[in-house]
This record gives structure tokens, C-alpha cells and sequence, in this order.
């Protein structure tokens, strides 16, 4: 088979789209086919129409006039327009087999006007659509005049295309949003080559003092700081993240130092304690939705209140209930710990005061105590379950 790759620019300039780029036409290459490679006037630093790089062959597509350049619209008709033209002259030379154009819209349709012309298919390749990135990017206001042209002219790149891949189920929720059969897309993860990375490599020691660096934990990031991007959720989590790994049981004495002996203390370290299980659990019960039903319901019109009301959380609730029944047990466990650690009454002071004593009856009554809380917690639970989902009722018969 022979693919030839239309893109917005290509090494040796360095991004994460160049990098993805050159790891398709490497796994492509593996599978026996050949791969022939243009960009469009975006790519910068290339005089030649034909360049050698690493071993692979680009075709380049000339500058439009700096006239052109200058003006908003007339520029991106004069990329639309060079790189149709230069799509053509390369397919009447290789004969390709299919055409593979790479984001944005504006390889994707001169992709589509070359492709007429051979009767070609066209795969459309989504990495980000061009109008949140010009947003990100601050080149554009979000549903400004250029976000809503831009908008539309990847609306009309992707009814048109015969396939469509993109890099994740949010972009592909997003187009099946756009009207876009979901047969129509596959999802091709963006993935990390870790041959690529060596964990035992010794750290570079004048580079770590050079930052003021020596002594401290790193935590390292590769990536642009484009919001779609991520990152600031990742920010947000990591104290999160970091609470989770702190001993729980080590920072009891803190509490009661904060708080004091009363009931605050025990309360703070029992909600710590079950909050990550329950955390998890909720995480992944939205996680485990059939996509299938959630465009079901965008078909019929549903808003984002009635899907998450009538399908997220209905779909969630056994596995977040799973969480509740680890949490209500690790619950009775921290109360008791807790009581442990500074009480002058409660079932852990008892049980403490018994075990000190060598007072076995007392020891033994306290644990049964705690048995029939521990079964009464777990059927109230159980309880609510099957209260809160009927529909398992009607499964299970």
C-alpha cells in the first residue's frame, strides 16, 4: 500500500506533532507499506520543494505571496490552495493508494480536492480541533467570528472524509456531538515509547545544583502548557494525590493537637480514611459507561443534566456503592483507632483499657459490640442499594 501523508509541518522542527507524525510512518513502514510525506507553507525552515531528513523524504509546498500572508481569511485560502495543488502534482507521481491527512482542516481539504480528482480515500487524521487550539493559543476568542469559519471548515472536512482517527474519546464525543457517525471514527490513543526513556540513568548532579535542586524530589513533565493540554488539572489533583500517600494512622496525633481530644479529631481521621476508597470507586463507576448509550441519549436530545441524571449516575451507582461498603468498614476501623490514640471514652478507649488490664471479658464484649455494628453498617448499606437501584432488583429476578 502506498500512503501519502499530508501535514502541517514535520521534523526537524520539534513538537509532540512531529513526533506522533514520525511514529506512524515508522509502525507503517514495519507493516510493509510505503509512506510519501508532504506539508504544507506552515512548515517553516525549508527552501528546497524536496528534502531529505533522518532518512525520510518530505515534499515541501512552497510560501503563498507575503501578500496573502498578510491578510486573516486570504492566508489560510492561500494554504488551502498551495498544498492542493501540491497534493495533486505529488498523487499524478507516486499514485497513492489512500491519502492520509494530518490536522487541522486545512491539509484535510485540499486532502479532499486532490482526492476527487484521483478518486482517492481520504482518512482525516483529528489530533486537536484548529479552533480550541487558536483559543489556547490566543490567536482567537472562543465563538468569535474566526473560531465559528474555523469550526465550520472542520465540520465540512469531516462530513466529507471516508474514515476519521483521533487521539482520545473526548474529540471523539465531540464530533459525534457534530452530527459524525461513530462508525465513522476510531480512537488511536497517543501512546509513550519507553524504550525511548532510561529510568536507571544517574541524574546529572551540576544540573540539579545549577537550579538548586539538590536534595529535593522532581517531578517532571514533557509536554507544551496549551490548557488543552491538561495540565492544570493534574496541578489540581496532586495535592490530592500526595494526602493519599501520607500514613493516615501517622497523622492521628496531629488532629488531636489541631482539634483536640473531642469528637472533631476522631471525625477528621475517619473521613480521611474512607474518603479515597469511596474516591475510587466513584471514579471508576463513571468510568464503566457504555459510550453506545451515552450517543443514544445525545441522538434524542438529551442535555447534560438528564444524561448525567438518567445515565451517569444510574450506570455509576453499583460500583460507587461497592466503595461505600470498603469505606463503611475501613469507617468502624478509624472511629477505633482513633479512640486509640487520645480518647477518655468510647468503645476504643474501652476496648484499650480492657487489653491493658488483661480484662478479657471486657475485651471480648467490646468486640462483639463491634461485630453487630460492623453487620448493622454493611445491611444498612446494603439496604440503600437496593433501594437506590431497582433495576438490579429486576436483573438479578
Amino acid at each position: 500500500m502506498r500512503i501519502l501523508h499530508i501535514l502541517d509541518h514535520s521534523i526537524p522542527l520539534h513538537s509532540g506533532y512531529t513526533f506522533r507524525t514520525l511514529a506512524i510512518l515508522k509502525e507503517q513502514r514495519d507493516l510493509g507499506w510505503e509512506t510519501f510525506h508532504v506539508t504544507s507553507a506552515k512548515h517553516t525552515g525549508s527552501v528546497a520543494l524536496e528534502e531529505e531528513v533522518d532518512g525520510w523524504h518530505f515534499y515541501r509546498t512552497p510560501e503563498h505571496s507575503r501578500f496573502a500572508g498578510r491578510l486573516p481569511i486570504l492566508n489560510q485560502i492561500a494554504v488551502i490552495n498551495g498544498l492542493a495543488r501540491r497534493v495533486a502534482d505529488i498523487v499524478r507521481i507516486i499514485k497513492p493508494d489512500l491519502l492520509h491527512a494530518h490536522s487541522p482542516a486545512l491539509n484535510a481539504i485540499p486532502a479532499l480536492i486532490a482526492a476527487r480528482k484521483a478518486s482517492i480515500p481520504v482518512i482525516y487524521e483529528v489530533r486537536a480541533f484548529w479552533e480550541d487550539a487558536a483559543v489556547d493559543h490566543g490567536t482567537s476568542s472562543e465563538w468569535g467570528v474566526r473560531y465559528r469559519l474555523t469550526r465550520g471548515l472542520e465540520n465540512f472536512a469531516l462530513r466529507r472524509v471516508d474514515a476519521i482517527t483521533t487521539i482520545c474519546e473526548g474529540l471523539r464525543n465531540d464530533m459525534i456531538g457534530r452530527g459524525i457517525a461513530p462508525e465513522k471514527i476510531t480512537t488511536i490513543p497517543n501512546a509513550v515509547d519507553i524504550e525511548k526513556f532510561a529510568a536507571s540513568r544517574p541524574a546529572n548532579e551540576s544540573l540539579k545544583e545549577q537550579f538548586g535542586l539538590k536534595s529535593k524530589r522532581i517531578i517532571g513533565f514533557i509536554g507544551s502548557f496549551y490548557a488543552y493540554e491538561g495540565l492544570d488539572i493534574l496541578l489540581r489533583a496532586l495535592p490530592i494525590m500526595l494526602l493519599q500517600l501520607v500514613p493516615k494512622i501517622a497523622v492521628a496525633p496531629l488532629f488531636l493537637v489541631w482539634l483536640g481530644f473531642g469528637l472533631e479529631s476522631k471525625v477528621l481521621l475517619t473521613v480521611l480514611m474512607t474518603f479515597f476508597p469511596l474516591l475510587l470507586a466513584s471514579i471508576s463507576g463513571f468510568q464503566i459507561l457504555d459510550t453506545r448509550l451515552l450517543y443514544l441519549t445525545q441522538s434524542m436530545g438529551a442535555s447534560a443534566w438528564q444524561t448525567f441524571r438518567y445515565l451517569r449516575v444510574p450506570a455509576a451507582l453499583p460500583v460507587i456503592f461497592s466503595g461505600i461498603k470498603t469505606s463503611a468498614t475501613i469507617a468502624a476501623t478509624a472511629a477505633i483507632v482513633a479512640e486509640f490514640v487520645g480518647a477518655n471514652k468510647g468503645l476504643g478507649y474501652v476496648l484499650l483499657r480492657g487489653t491493658s488490664t488483661m480484662d478479657i471479658e471486657l475485651t471480648f464484649a467490646v468486640l462483639v459490640v463491634l461485630t453487630i455494628i460492623g453487620i448493622v453498617i454493611n445491611y444498612a448499606v446494603e439496604f440503600s442499594e437496593w433501594a437506590m437501584t431497582p433495576w438490579q432488583r429486576a436483573n438479578n429476578g
